[in-house]
């Protein structure tokens, strides 16, 4: 169900719907996936810059 207040429109969703979420990627995996991620580029960076 939408209304519409002050110009902007509003989804309005019972407890049950808002429980009802699309399946997608494991927040564990999405957070390793990205921290190692950034310690490689980290890494390439100190390794292009600042090894003696």
């Amino acid at each position: 169900m939408a209304m519409e207040r002050h110009g902007h429109i509003i989804e309005i969703e019972t407890a049950q719907e808002a429980r009802q979420a699309e399946p997608g990627p494991p927040i564990l995996a999405l957070l390793v996936a990205s921290t190692g991620l950034a310690v490689l580029i980290l890494g390439v960076v100190w390794f292009v810059f600042f090894r003696v």
